[in-house]
């Protein structure tokens, strides 16, 4: 097929549309072709949190194109080690130097040389700036462009490709298997992936918000009714879930009370992983609060080749999939204004019209 030179897309055009989430269309150059490179054609693209902090340069770092991609390979690169033709997803990587220490090792998030290259507002080596998936096409190393399992569906696929390996990957990471209780704050885009994959690893799973909206979902996604806490008081929340808990994987990005309810929740040798991230600073807390019960306070970003490979078949075997509403590509700006507002259960997918 004809691979236009220009791709076309929604994007805000300027910092005072991206902070109201208008989207236009736009115009722009891919990076300069490598023969690690493939082509994209893109059938679905998932909207995540993250496109909202990234339109309104709240982490900050302006930008004006998210998006998570799956598609089809139009054009592959003698060294992508693809071939026209296959379904892939690409997550928030679309590059990095492909040969340091942990690029060899396939954790290429964490890459030496100049780190990873976000599928948007990720810098390439010829200057020019990814820019996302709510497009036509994409251009990206083709390492990073993993396929999709015939099980799973490209709607599907797309925010496993960010929200499933951003939960999945700390899980592996810090132990949860059978005899494991964890604990996930906020039932939202990751929180309601988080509860599928603790599930799916054999741990008993708790569910922690703010009310009893959401008690329905939860056991949907395999909690207990009983084992569905609901947090308005801290300290009487602290008190009768002390010690209960040997993971708590914490998705919310708003004020995050860790010390005065988290680590008290935690057993001995329990950890906090945070994936949501507050415009804000954490709240400081004495060093005693980790010490005690030797705590371990944690971050995750996404996940490297390997794992996102490992996530989608656990995801194809388990049947583990995102709670999705599927709309046209061209609603993109109306759509992120819905995420913000809270309308997502659980993950809006934009599609483009085949």
């Amino acid at each position: 097929m004809s691979i236009p030179t220009q791709y076309t897309g929604y994007g805000a055009k300027d910092e005072a549309s991206g902070k109201k989430l208008d989207l236009d269309v736009v115009t722009y150059t891919p990076k300069t072709w490598t023969e690690n490179d493939v082509d994209i054609k893109i059938s679905h693209c998932g909207i995540c949190g993250s496109d909202l902090h990234t339109l309104t340069n709240g982490w900050p770092s302006p930008t004006s194109y998210p998006g998570i991609i799956v598609g089809t390979i139009v054009r592959a690169g003698s060294k992508s080690g693809h071939v026209v033709g296959t379904r892939v997803g690409v997550g928030a990587q679309g590059g990095s130097c492909l040969d340091c220490e942990y690029c060899d090792k396939k954790k290429e998030q964490w890459c030496s040389n100049g780190g990873m290259i976000g599928t948007y507002q990720g810098k390439w080596e010829d200057g020019s700036i990814a820019q996302g998936g709510y497009a036509d096409f994409t251009r990206c190393h083709g390492r990073f462009a993993v396929p999709i399992p015939d099980e799973i569906s490209s709607a599907d696929a797309a925010p496993l490709l960010c929200a499933g390996v951003t939960t999945f990957s700390p899980l592996k990471r810090y132990g949860c298997g059978p005899g494991k209780k964890v604990g996930v704050v906020g039932i939202g885009g990751l929180g309601h992936l988080a509860l599928q994959w603790a599930a799916a690893m054999g741990a008993e799973t708790y569910a922690l918000s703010h009310s009893d909206s959401k008690l329905a979902d939860a056991e949907r996604l395999g909690v207990k009714p009983e084992n569905f806490i609901i947090t308005k008081d801290d300290k009487e929340t602290a008190r009768k879930y002390n010690r209960t808990l040997d993971i708590i994987i914490c998705t919310s990005s708003h004020l995050l009370p860790i010390e005065t309810l988290y680590f008290k929740m935690l057993r001995p040798e329990g950890t906090l992983v945070l994936l949501g991230l507050p415009e804000e600073k954490l709240p400081s807390f004495y060093g005693q609060a980790l010490v005690g019960k030797n705590l371990s306070l944690a971050g995750s970003l996404i996940g490297g080749t390997d794992e996102i490979k490992e996530m989608l078949a656990l995801a194809a075997a388990k049947n583990i999939r995102p709670w999705i509403t599927v709309r046209p590509m061209s609603e993109a700006s109306q759509a992120v204004k819905d995420t913000e507002n809270g309308h997502a259960r659980y993950r809006y997918v934009l599609e483009n019209k085949a």
